[in-house]
């Protein structure tokens, strides 16, 4: 009965695989969920927070957001071609971040103005950004989730006949294994990927990639205190940069193409 079950609950997961190549790195990512599934949920959730959340007025920020994300959202165009742009800042000068959702969403807090100051610093931030939706790594990611839970549903139903204590402690490794070994390598893999497909999409858009560099490491300097990078869902900051610097000339390339 418990092997049955275990078939039955593989079969079914393995039925649902799909795989997405990402764009620029030509990687195969699984994806389970609908990218037009997950820009419906982000539409939803992205008016929530513009609901809760002061909107900055302030003309200067919003010129450049859309300055600069047009020019982004045009380079990212043949990987990204049924996308809605959408550009929001968003005045909370205590967070140091933007972000981007499926469907074309993207969103900066007035705090990152503390680090990006000229338009080639901003492309970097909107450029990493939209490559995750590039990318589709949301997607990726709830993808894994759902296979992790399937694992974990597999593994409970094989060890139904075992006492609670040995249940629980092959349930806590296996949890500890799944976040570890799968889900946060993966975060940090994204992150990484993320600032490659980025790094190139800025570059196309006629924006100096080795502005990265510098920007990287002011925003390094502004986080106080960080956890190891194993225990991250981020690469450190020497790794991010030490990666910059070694896809940099590919970058290069883009950039002096863009100026012809």
């Amino acid at each position: 009965m418990r092997i049955r079950l275990l078939l039955l609950v593989s079969t079914v997961l393995t039925a649902l695989v799909a795989c997405h190549t990402v764009p620029q790195t030509g990687r195969s990512a699984l994806q389970l969920v609908p990218e037009s599934q997950l820009a419906s949920a982000a539409s939803a959730q992205f008016g929530q927070l513009k609901q809760e959340t002061p909107i900055s007025r302030d003309p200067t920020y919003n010129a450049m957001v859309r300055r600069v994300g047009d020019r982004i959202a045009y380079a990212a165009s043949p990987d990204m071609p049924n996308a809605q742009w959408e550009y929001v800042v968003f005045d909370d000068d205590s967070q140091v971040n933007a972000f981007a959702m499926p469907g074309g969403k993207v969103a900066v807090y007035t705090g990152l103005f503390k680090v990006a100051k000229t338009d080639d610093d901003l492309a970097i931030v909107i450029g990493h950004e939209v490559a995750h939706v590039a990318a589709r790594h949301g997607g990726e990611r709830v993808s894994q989730q759902l296979l992790a839970a399937g694992g974990a549903l597999a593994l409970q139903i094989g060890t139904n006949d075992m006492n609670s204590d040995e249940r629980a402690m092959i349930m806590a490794a296996y949890g500890a294994g799944a976040t570890l070994g799968v889900l946060l390598p993966y975060s940090r893999y994204h992150e990484s990927e993320a600032d490659e497909i980025g790094l190139i999409y800025a570059a196309k858009a006629g924006y100096n990639p080795e502005a990265a560099i510098d920007f990287w490491q002011r925003m390094q300097e502004q986080q106080s205190g960080s956890v190891p990078e194993f225990l991250s869902t981020h690469p450190s900051g020497s790794t991010r940069i030490a990666r910059l610097q070694r896809i940099m000339p590919k970058a290069l390339l883009e950039y002096e193409r863009s100026k012809n």
